[in-house]
């Protein structure tokens, strides 16, 4: 599909590799190239699409990709590292630290003792990449086309633009360094009404890095997504993580684009490390602020002023008749809502249900830059569903979303 040329055989075939209840075969999709393992791990959050256990096994290729062999790495090194990176480091582990679909990171150590890491992009990926959006770009507009409404709702060429955007900015690694600047300004800015003493990001050395190579130090930790495995994860480091992640996104909105549950360590300190922030993203503030008076009204159990939060989103508030009718489909949706768990209930699964109703009833629009936020929300809502399936998550919200709206001054 993707690294030779995007034929309808070979995406039916990813599709149906994603879809099928057998596990899929993760080695097959990863030889289709950069822009597949993009798309498996958004698939990976869609319990409302994909049984959890699919979605689980998904998941791992959020941690699982191919390495580059040894004596590429170090040619990649030698031909791309800046001058000053060769008379600064002393060694370089051979045996990757971790690998991921953009490049994979390798423990080092510096002339000073400095214990590091070093991220190497894998090569050529940026021209393959673009070169497959645009050929799965061509299905995608087919695709909408014969079905006008996916324009609208579920719409896949957002979603793909969306890959490329956040993709694209992860395959220049100064882009990571700018991200973190960025995240830590808000994080300071805050301090005096809403203070994240947990929330940490790596140390970087942008004279020892470039576009092509990224020397950051050493974390010592585990990442969230090691934590779940090993069953190692509280139900008070999730909440206090949605408290982090969710004052970036419902109270600036700005906030990293790609926290899926590689891209945070937990440290020897039980902190949160950000990594990985290269794809910073922002949401408009109609949408996270409707988002935001959404959920915090459900978790008050006030259903008809919830519903009435998404109707802010249209660019005209619609005809009465519309309303009653938007309303009467959100009460069914709504109907056992707070008496089932994540479980027996996921909230990705009622959002897609909410977002195609709020759209096709109330002419309300997320926008292509309201994805990142309903991304973001999935994921959550998958951490939630591997690690603590009993919880009702909306109830548990509620203190976090009370301190937004205090902290934050989160006013309609």
């Amino acid at each position: 599909m993707f690294t030779k040329h995007v034929r309808a055989f070979t995406f039916l075939r990813f599709l149906r590799e994603i879809s099928k209840s057998a596990p899929a075969d993760l080695q097959w999709i990863q030889n289709q190239g950069l822009l597949a393992v993009k798309l498996t791990q958004i698939f990976a959050l869609r319990p409302d699409m994909l049984s959890v256990e699919k979605c689980i096994q998904l998941q791992s290729m959020y941690r699982n990709a191919v390495s580059i062999p040894t004596e590429d790495v170090m040619e990649i090194i030698q031909t791309k590292a800046p001058v000053k990176f060769h008379e600064s480091v002393f060694s370089i582990e051979e045996e990757p630290l971790a690998a991921a679909s953009v490049g994979q990171v390798h423990r080092a150590i510096l002339k000073t003792g400095e214990q590091v890491v070093i991220k190497v992009i894998k090569a050529d990926h940026k021209a393959k990449f673009q070169k497959d959006v645009k050929r799965l770009m061509r299905l995608m507009k087919l695709s909408i086309l014969l079905s006008p409404k996916l324009r609208r709702v579920g719409n896949p060429i957002a979603l793909l633009r969306h890959v490329e955007d956040y993709t694209t900015r992860e395959l220049d690694l100064r882009n990571e360094i700018k991200g973190a600047e960025k995240l830590k300004s808000i994080q300071n800015d805050l301090t005096g009404s809403f203070p994240m003493p947990r929330l940490k990001f790596p140390k970087y050395y942008p004279d020892l890095s470039n576009q092509h190579i990224l020397v950051s130090e050493f974390i010592e930790g585990s990442t969230l997504d090691e934590r779940i495995t090993n069953e190692e994860i509280s139900w008070a480091n999730l909440i206090e993580l949605f408290r982090i992640h969710g004052a970036y996104m419902f109270g600036v909105g700005i906030f990293h684009g790609d926290l899926h549950p590689g891209n945070c360590i937990i440290d020897k300190d039980d902190n949160f490390v950000f990594i990985d922030n290269g794809a910073i993203c922002e949401s408009p503030r109609n949408v996270s602020l409707a988002l935001f008076n959404f959920f915090d009204n459900l978790s008050k159990n006030n259903k008809d002023e919830a519903f009435e939060s998404l109707l802010q989103m249209a660019s005209e508030r619609p005809s009465e008749e519309r309303v009653i009718q938007f309303k009467k489909e959100m009460s069914i949706i709504y109907e056992d809502f707070g008496n089932k768990s994540v479980g027996e209930q996921s909230l990705t699964d009622l959002m897609m249900k909410t977002i195609r109703t709020a759209v096709e009833k109330a002419g309300a629009d997320f926008g292509e830059e309201g994805f990142p936020i309903i991304r973001s929300l999935m994921y959550m809502d998958g951490l939630v569903i591997r690690t603590h399936p009993e919880v009702m998550l909306i109830a548990e919200m509620g203190p976090s979303l009370t301190e937004f709206r205090d902290g934050l001054g989160l006013e309609w």
